[in-house]
């Protein structure tokens, strides 16, 4: 039976897994914590390991790291929560195996568990092969034939002479098609391929390609029906006694991955359209909001006879009707991957419209809504709708902060700052001096479905605000001390914008 250790800090999905795993015919050991984990590993160890990312104490990250360090040949396999695609991409440059996401599919679980296992079945018949040959050069025939990555070896002509079955599964080709018939020019990428042409042929660059060759970049290459395949390339130009012998270039497969990537974006997606009810809600929420103040105005200037005040009333109501109608449509757009519609629009009107749509809450809570707008902006490119939706979000967040702020004595107010920068970019800043956060909030508002609101919030708001920004190429940060308010920055790149 091969052994399995399971490290997370939640009793029962240990449990679970204890009951899978066993029932797949692994040996079970179990952890609750990295610590203890690490302590397991280091008694046991095991070939492999099944282990949680945000975890009290040592996260999964450094646990990963630990374990490599003491046996990097231990197959580490890593449980990641929605959204954490920064974590699990850290994971796979540690020399994760694979990441599967929460909640944890059996089927997803078998197929990162079967990839393991057969690294670590190459890995034993490598030692295997070692073994039974003697010879030192026919053992590193065998050893890159059955390496999982495309090994790709070229004559100082740049006439191919090694492919192996790695090279093999990603391109499609056989090496009797490839070997002594084609050159790199076929496989590589086309300025890669340049450069070491150029160092086959000039010595005088052999230590300049050589140092630049030697680190691992993503990339994409051609299979064999022309179709582009992501990979992540490695090589360098071979010489001896300062002759060019030839190159070597490795292949590493990355379309698993990114196969795998495109399924926990979609699956977060999905998550969000099941809480359709809720999202309705904290969206719905600010609309009827401002609904209410366009109501006021409205019944203001009937009874005072003011014709202004109610024509401004009523293209509040109006305004706020088209948006509720839209609603529904945005939600179904975000169960899509969506492209920002940009328009050549002014950001200072879009913050005067999210402060104006606040206000009456604001002002029915004793808060102030302060305009500080950068006059020079100008008109940009931008997308109004996306860009409205994700600063009334911020705004909203920035009046529940000082309402449930304990300090009564208090002067509160949400600030909304416009800015161009001097590289181009467009800064919207909200600012608040409500209640604030602890640095354990503040690094996770961003994640799916967290709210610091109870029952009153469902966690959706910010997580759709990020997900806009990014679709932007945008930045969104946050700083915040308890007791002193928040301020949320969303920067916009130059590259749009006319």
């Amino acid at each position: 039976m091969t052994q399995i250790l399971v490290i997370d800090d939640e009793e029962s999905i240990r449990g679970l897994l204890k009951i899978t795993l066993t029932h797949k015919g692994y040996e079970v050991l179990t952890a609750e914590d990295g610590e203890k984990g690490i302590d397991v590993f280091m008694q046991e160890r095991p070939p492999l390991v099944l282990t949680d990312i945000k975890m009290p104490g040592i996260d999964g990250i450094e646990v990963l790291r630990r374990i490599k360090e003491i046996n990097p040949d231990t197959e580490v396999i890593v449980i990641t929560a929605h959204g954490d695609m920064e974590s699990a991409i850290q994971s796979l440059q540690l020399g994760a195996s694979d990441f599967i996401i929460k909640p944890l599919i059996d089927n997803v679980l078998s197929i990162a568990l079967k990839r393991a296992e057969q690294r670590l079945e190459a890995r034993r018949k490598i030692k295997e092969t070692t073994k039974e040959i003697g010879e030192r050069y026919e053992f590193e025939g065998k050893l890159i034939h059955h390496s999982i990555d495309g090994i790709i070896a070229a004559d100082n002509q740049g006439k191919i002479i090694t492919f192996n079955q790695g090279a093999k599964r990603i391109f499609g080709c056989s090496k009797d098609e490839v070997i002594g018939k084609m050159d790199i020019g076929s496989f590589y990428p086309p300025m890669i391929a340049e450069e070491i042409q150029q160092g086959l042929q000039h010595n005088g660059l052999i230590n300049k390609l050589d140092k630049m060759m030697h680190n691992w970049q993503e990339t994409f290459v051609l299979g064999k029906d022309g179709h582009k395949i992501p990979v992540r390339f490695s090589g360098t130009i071979l010489h001896r006694n300062g002759k060019v012998i030839g190159s070597v270039g490795f292949f590493h497969d990355l379309r698993e991955i990114k196969r795998l990537q495109q399924e926990l974006i979609n699956s977060e997606r999905l998550t969000a359209i099941g809480q359709t009810v809720t999202s309705l809600a904290h969206y719905m929420k600010n609309i009827v909001t401002a609904l209410e103040g366009g109501i006021y105005v409205v019944n203001r200037g009937i009874k005072k006879g003011d014709n202004s005040k109610f024509n401004t009333g009523w293209e509040m109501v109006e305004r706020n009707i088209g948006k509720l109608s839209g609603l529904v449509l945005d939600l179904l757009s975000f169960s899509k991957e969506r492209h920002p519609e940009y328009k050549s629009f002014s950001p200072n009107v879009i913050a005067d419209e999210v402060c104006e749509l606040m206000s009456y809450q604001a002002q029915e809570s004793g808060i102030e809504i302060v305009r500080n707008f950068d006059p020079t902006i100008g008109e940009v490119a931008i997308d109004p709708k996306g860009i409205h939706r994700s600063l009334l979000d911020l705004v909203s967040n920035g009046v529940d902060a000082c309402m449930s702020d304990e300090d009564e004595d208090k002067k509160h107010e949400v600030r909304v700052t416009t800015r161009r920068e001097s590289d181009g970019a467009i800064t919207f800043q909200v600012s608040d001096n409500g209640c604030g956060m602890e640095e354990l909030v503040r690094n996770q508002i961003f994640m799916s479905f967290f709210s610091t609101k109870g029952s009153k919030g469902t966690g959706l708001g910010l997580l759709v605000t990020h997900k806009i920004v990014k679709e932007h190429g945008g930045t969104i940060s946050v700083d915040s001390q308890p007791g002193k308010g928040s301020t949320f920055t969303i920067r916009l790149p130059p590259e749009h914008q006319g």
